[in-house]
């Protein structure tokens, strides 16, 4: 045999090698394709979704999920235009929403109670809901006319993309308008961090964000009602409300088999754990 010959037939070989082995790495390659999922949208239910992502993931290595905030409207955008394989939401869906993506399917994944919170230098134990409105609307703007001391009362809120700025607007509001000196934060994590460090402060978060703040109760007509999850579970808070995700049509493959798991005994022990509420369960 030539020289030559013998450099073609060493070049095929190696082409023929090297074909083999793109043709053995690519089914994995696939294979991590179709396990990653991405997950964006309320920054109520990120935590839950985080911690279960880590769990699925320890569980199931090949597996790849991404998850990411934004608020209830870019999660509920996202999941509609299909950037994203799993959208959140703290919210139902509006009337233009479900016009616009009539596929889209909410599975409730735990319950909520949203918690009006004060710092915990503040005196007061509790707000009516009439008297959170007016604060929120404006018209009383100083803790003194509420039993406290002299001090304007510093208005923290979300921001236009939330979903529990949405509930807060027609359970708290009754679809009153907002006083323009509200100071607008992204998240509940920055409602609670800015709550916990400015003592004439005021907010409202998802049941699941309390750490360093006071929870106020709700004073109706003389009953207190506070944020736990036991009445949550029975309704007798009244600023409780369920929290989703949502998928384009039935959920399948790996995007199933990660609600799956947040709907699983370990997944609600999850929930549980963030502070907020079992879904299935009833008071």
């Amino acid at each position: 045999m030539t020289k030559k010959a013998i450099h073609v037939r060493f070049a095929v070989l190696v082409g023929i090698a090297g074909l083999l082995g793109v043709l053995a790495i690519l089914p994995a390659a696939v294979s991590a394709e179709e396990e990653s999922v991405t997950i964006s949208g309320s920054t109520t239910v990120l935590p839950i979704a985080a911690k279960c992502a880590e769990a699925f993931m320890s569980a199931h290595p090949d597996s790849d999920i991404r998850v990411s905030g934004g608020g209830s409207g870019a999660g509920i955008t996202a999941i509609g235009e299909e950037s994203v394989d799993i959208g959140m939401a703290s919210r139902d869906l509006t009337g233009d929403e479900q016009a616009l993506y009539p596929d889209l399917i909410l599975t409730p994944v735990a319950r909520d109670g949203v918690a009006v919170i004060v710092n915990p230098e503040n005196p007061g134990e509790s707000l009516s809901l009439d008297q959170i409105r007016d604060i929120y609307a404006g018209s009383l703007l100083n803790w003194k006319d509420l039993g406290g001391e002299t001090s304007a009362i510093e208005i923290v809120g979300r921001d236009s993309a939330s979903g529990t700025r949405e509930f807060f607007y027609s359970d708290v509001m009754k679809k009153t308008d907002f006083t323009r000196s509200i100071l607008e934060k992204n998240s509940n994590g920055a409602i609670q961090q800015f709550v916990s460090q400015t003592p004439a402060a005021i907010g409202y978060v998802g049941m699941g964000f309390e750490d360093g703040v006071k929870v106020l109760g709700l004073d109706m007509d003389g009953k207190m009602a506070t944020p736990t999850a036991d009445t949550v579970k029975s309704g007798a808070y009244p600023l409780s409300r369920e929290l989703y995700v949502i998928t384009s049509g039935e959920p399948d493959g790996s995007v199933k088999e990660f609600i799956d798991f947040i709907l699983s005994a370990e997944g609600q022990k999850i929930v549980e754990e963030e502070g907020f509420v079992p879904v299935g369960i009833t008071g």
